[in-house]
């Protein structure tokens, strides 16, 4: 994408905070940033520049993206957990280790104290946070303790007081050290502490208002005046972040947004506390796919592919039913698996800020669609709603494989993935086995009445296309587009383009076609593997007296290999076919 494009681009951006993402031509995130205003953060960098910095970004620039804070503040957070995550080339301030503050509480303790830390332990104290700039957190230090005067002393100093210290008569602690203060009264200045800092700023003012008109009641207008002190300095007090928690969870939070025709899924990948990256996908509807069944179909495709995290927060409740069965197939993948709905504060706020950018990535796809933008690309009336690829794979001609996937609106539907052996060919003959592939696919479609894809993708060149047109011919199915990808050069070959098409890099189309030529080569190359496993094992198991296919299957599953059998005691293996024909085989293979 040039500048001129990637300014028009920008334009569409929304002027609210969150972060941006500079990406090159393989989709590698090479710079992040946070802004206040989207629009105008971003735009500033294609303004004339003299820093060599930037102009070294702008280079190697092809696309740029961002996601949707609710502040500034919460912008420099998700900006910092991004920038350690993705690592960045041009990021260097952000790629260290060091920490932003906590205020931690030895909630525990009869007296707990007030203290500043970077580190968040499992030591049964409460922690909050993170803040930014550090000197917030000091500030914040310093009102607690001049409002409700908890110690900060170490527990060492606490133990050894005889008198109260110079905290004390600057009244900045209540010196329970020294028994000025009782445990309950301590525990009601603690539990206003708690308030704040939970984020219960609104309950917190009530209490005091109450406190501070029962002072004034009972004539203790010095206790009063605190109180009004106290309630005057909350409201300067700036507002929390809520994309950092200093429980350390290891949580996804699965933001959700739906049209008429499509839906679209945001997970923010949450660990150790912080978000740190996310993963999208635009499902498109289908008469027969409810909402709840397509939030469970992709988060089970999703899963099986990526890291499968402690908890997942889902958008909203689903059916016992559907419930049951994500539980049974993530927990295939992490048998600690939970599933959560939100029920606090900080978590519905997290997820509202997942559904904001679930609902934004819809209006980026209605520009960015990797199947309109391949309709356009090969000319097609319609997008290629499901497209079927075929791959071959062969060592010097034996154990011929093909494989064929599936792609339902530009995702991979693995259920409909198909695996053949090629039965018509002798030798390597790539195009002989494409064209049986397809006969034998398209065929069988045709006598069961199944449907028919919008479109036939095979991994090669001008010859894999040409055979691809002369099956759809011969079956009277030339209204069926075909296209192929070449690689190396990742040339595009199609009717309309038939000496070739070289699409830019960061091309979607170029990109789903590479995503279905994977798919079909992974597929072909795994099944050619097994094959060939298979042919070795059963060749020198050939010729035993005794040993047939059923227990040759036995010996394969208990041991997994022929070396393993070999290996094997013969003990092991008169568990598995008698001793009779065990003490032939190690005599055989021994």
């Amino acid at each position: 994408m040039n500048l001129e494009k990637l300014k028009e681009k920008i334009k569409s951006f929304p002027r609210r905070p969150g972060i941006y993402f500079f990406k090159n031509a393989r989709g590698e995130v090479i710079y992040i940033g946070k802004a206040r205003s989207l629009r105008d953060r971003v735009k500033s960098y294609f303004l004339p520049n003299p820093d060599l910095k930037v102009q070294n970004i702008l280079s190697e620039t092809e696309d740029v993206d961002y996601l949707l804070v609710s502040s500034e503040k919460e912008a420099t957070f998700i900006e910092n957990n991004y920038v350690r995550f993705y690592q960045p080339r041009f990021n260097l301030r952000l790629k260290d280790d060091k920490s932003f503050p906590f205020l931690k509480i030895t909630i525990g303790e009869p007296f707990p104290g007030l203290y500043l830390c970077r580190r968040v332990e499992d030591d049964g104290a409460r922690y909050f946070g993170p803040f930014s700039p550090a000197e917030e957190a000091r500030r914040l230090l310093v009102f607690i303790t001049r409002a409700f005067r908890l110690r900060t002393c170490e527990n060492t100093v606490f133990r050894s007081r005889k008198r109260p210290c110079l905290e004390y008569d600057l009244k900045m602690c209540s010196a329970p050290c020294v028994g000025i203060i009782d445990q309950a009264a301590y525990r009601e200045d603690l539990e206003r502490v708690l308030l704040l800092l939970e984020g219960r700023k609104n309950e917190l003012q009530q209490t005091l208002r109450q406190e501070m008109n029962r002072a004034a009641e009972e004539l203790r207008f010095e206790e009063a005046a605190r109180w009004r002190d106290t309630l005057k300095a909350l409201e300067s007090l700036k507002e929390t972040q809520r994309v950092i928690l200093p429980e350390k969870e290891n949580l996804d939070l699965v933001g959700y947004a739906g049209l008429e025709n499509r839906i679209a899924i945001l997970i923010f990948h949450m660990r150790e506390g912080r978000i740190r990256s996310s993963s999208g996908r635009i499902i498109q509807k289908t008469r027969t796919g409810p909402d709840q069944q397509l939030l469970v179909r992709s988060l089970i495709e999703f899963y099986s592919l990526e890291e499968t995290p402690e908890k997942i927060l889902l958008p909203f409740k689903i059916d016992r039913e559907l419930e049951n069965n994500l539980y049974y197939e993530l927990k295939k993948r992490n048998n600690n698996i939970l599933l959560l709905y939100p029920s606090t504060r900080q978590l519905k706020t997290l997820l509202e800020l997942a559904n904001q950018n679930a609902s934004l990535m819809l209006k980026k796809e209605e520009d960015l669609s990797p199947l309109a933008d391949l309709a356009r690309v090969l000319g097609l009336k319609d997008a290629p709603r499901r497209i079927e690829g075929v791959d071959i794979s062969t060592t010097a001609g034996e154990e011929s494989v093909g494989s064929l996937v599936v792609f339902t609106d530009g995702q991979p539907v693995r259920s409909e993935y198909r695996k053949y052996r090629i039965k018509t060919v002798t030798g390597p003959d790539d195009f002989a086995s494409i064209q049986e592939v397809l006969t034998r696919r398209l065929s069988r479609l045709l006598k069961e009445g199944q449907t028919l894809p919008d479109l036939i993708f095979v991994d090669g060149g001008k010859g894999q296309l040409s055979v691809a047109r002369e099956v759809l011919k011969s079956l009277g199915l030339t209204r069926i587009p075909v296209c192929s990808l070449a690689k190396k050069e990742e040339i595009i070959y199609s009717p309309n383009h038939p000496e070739g098409l070289k699409l830019e890099p960061s091309s979607p189309a170029l990109k789903l076609l590479q995503h279905l030529r994977d798919e079909a080569h992974r597929l072909a190359i795994s099944f050619h593997r097994q094959r060939r496993q298979k042919k070795s094992f059963s060749s020198e198991l050939d010729g035993i007296p005794g040993l047939g296919p059923v227990r040759r299957k036995k010996l394969l599953l208990t041991f997994g290999s022929l070396e393993a059998i070999k290996k094997a005691s013969e003990e092991s293996l008169t568990k598995i076919v008698g001793s009779h024909l065990a003490r032939e085989l190690k005599q055989r293979l021994g």
